[in-house]
């Protein structure tokens, strides 16, 4: 059975946990991990999953506690320490961050995966390009006194910073990469040296009912994996067409991410219930028509009573 570091991360998240931090833990599964570097890091596509679940280190970081200032290797055994607090850089808190191994080359890479509900700067308030950026820059800036040491700036290792986001658009799947390039705007100058140290990794995911699906193998994954649908159809679903192996851990984050989205459902339906019957009443219909329409007695009490409150 497939050894995951959310067998050891699912023991401390119960079923209290919010459903952003459940699809964080979910995500950390190896085998979800190495399936996105597969198809998403361009170094890591000619290997094959099971390699690449090995070449991943055992510090697969989860949000939870502040760290040190100046002390953000990724290479510790630390499933704690997920945020990056640098004197006269502010805070940062990465939601998902680990290591991983080229076993061709022996190169490190230093990942952070990072959940975001939309990419929209109408919502955010910021582009997230912008945000991006300032993320490779501190996994960049924090490797000074762990990675390397002095002026030894040719020992820095390359930093990838991943983001699944949302996306309601049926065309919206897609994936999206951001890095340095170097042009020669004067001269015939040509350095060769090869300056991808840092690059950003947008991956685009829909979400909805009824959407085809997609031609990406590794969007298709994640959109079954974040639908709605049933626990026992995404079992179905990933071992048959994506060939995991269901361990009790991956399937039982699945079944409270599961349970969070039917709650969170439910809630929904609820306010929408509620806010009917305040717009009726607010129209002027009486209690009896109200309830012709199939709300409760209960329903109706509890509406009253706010618009007394408020009044």
């Amino acid at each position: 059975m497939a050894d995951t570091n959310l067998a050891q991360a699912v023991e401390a998240a119960n079923a209290s946990s919010s459903y952003d931090t459940n699809i964080k833990f979910l995500l950390a599964d190896k085998q979800i991990l190495a399936r996105i570097l597969k198809y998403a890091v361009s170094e890591f596509k000619d290997m094959a999953i099971e390699d690449i679940m090995v070449s991943i280190g055992e510090d697969i970081e989860i949000e939870t506690r502040p760290l040190d200032a100046g002390l953000s290797n990724l290479g510790r055994v630390n499933t704690a320490n997920t945020e990056d607090n640098i004197p006269g850089e502010g805070k940062i808190v990465f939601d998902i961050r680990f290591t991983a191994y080229h076993i061709e080359t022996e190169m490190k890479f230093l990942i952070n995966l990072e959940a975001q509900r939309s990419s929209d700067p109408a919502k955010l308030g910021y582009h997230l390009e912008n945000r991006i950026l300032f993320y490779l820059a501190r996994m960049i800036s924090a490797q000074k006194q762990t990675e390397f040491f002095h002026s030894d700036y040719d020992n820095l290792k390359k930093v990838r910073s991943i983001w699944l986001c949302l996306s309601n658009s049926e065309d919206g799947d897609s994936i999206e990469e951001i890095s340095l390039k170097r042009n020669t705007v004067f001269g015939s100058k040509k350095n060769k040296y090869d300056l991808d140290l840092m690059r950003g990794i947008i991956i685009n995911v829909r979400i909805g009912k009824n959407i085809k699906d997609s031609q990406n193998t590794l969007i298709s994954m994640l959109e079954k994996l974040l639908s709605e649908i049933s626990v026992e159809e995404k079992k179905r679903i990933l071992i048959e067409e994506f060939g995991m192996i269901m361990t009790t851990e991956l399937e039982g984050r699945m079944q409270t991410m599961c349970n969070w989205s039917e709650a969170i459902l439910e809630r929904g339906m609820e306010k929408e219930r509620l806010n009917a019957i305040e717009r009726m009443i607010q129209a002027g219909a009486t209690k009896e028509q109200i309830l012709s329409f199939g709300y409760t007695e209960k329903e109706f009490t509890e509406v009253e009573r706010a618009l007394c409150a408020n009044a």
